[in-house]
């Protein structure tokens, strides 16, 4: 079972006050001394306050409420290294809800993709994904996870936002067979409150990266 980032944080920082009170029971009396926090340490009050403001929603929370609500999108995927072949396009649908007052949205997506089966032809087959984004007030940065039923693991990434532009751009790596590890620079760009692209970035070494991905959500009416 998850507990909270905040509980454990904060169960972290105060089991030192009671370990503290054990040790004193059974050591020899002295003249009572306050215990001090360590030079450049908060006290537990301090901390307390801190960790408080640091749970509170601000304007980058409100920036990522704007894409709460249904969505329609067309993917497409240049899977062929060859930059001039055509990519494979699909559609699907996704939703993307707040969770714990606001501080995540939570994005559920299905649609259909085209896969090779056994036979090494071409089929659509079912897609789901599932998606959490936020802002993490500590880092000061953008974070968003990722996990579909195309394989196991869970993408991490981190991302900052330029609103001259209205451009998330974050950075994630993956692996997506073992040793075979490939930085990744994701671009999500606003148009208006109904309508806004995702595109995915490898990189190829050597200063090189490739498109390989792009998604063009559109809000349902």
């Amino acid at each position: 079972m998850k507990t909270s980032l905040f509980l454990t944080t904060l169960f972290a920082a105060l089991i030192t006050i009671p370990s503290f009170a054990q040790d004193q029971t059974s050591a020899p009396a002295t003249s009572p001394v306050s215990a001090a926090p360590a030079a450049g340490q908060p006290n537990e009050a301090e901390m307390m306050k801190q960790m408080m403001e640091l749970s509170k929603l601000n304007e980058n929370h409100k920036l990522l409420a704007s894409f709460a609500g249904n969505w329609t999108y067309d993917i497409k995927f240049w899977m062929n290294p060859d930059p001039n072949a055509k990519p494979q396009e699909s559609k699907g649908n996704a939703t993307t809800k707040p969770v714990m007052g606001g501080r995540y949205f939570v994005m559920d997506v299905s649609g259909k993709m085209q896969m090779p089966g056994p036979d090494g032809k071409m089929k659509d087959v079912e897609f789901k994904g599932m998606g959490i984004d936020g802002y993490d007030n500590v880092k000061k940065k953008f974070v968003s996870s990722w996990i579909d039923n195309m394989g196991t693991g869970i993408e991490f990434s981190e991302g900052t936002y330029d609103p001259a532009t209205k451009t998330f751009t974050y950075a994630s790596e993956m692996e997506a067979v073992p040793g075979m590890k490939t930085k990744v620079r994701e671009v999500l760009k606003i148009a208006d409150n109904d309508h806004h692209t995702f595109e995915w970035y490898e990189d190829r070494g050597k200063g090189q990266e490739a498109k390989t991905m792009e998604i063009s959500y559109t809000r349902k009416k």
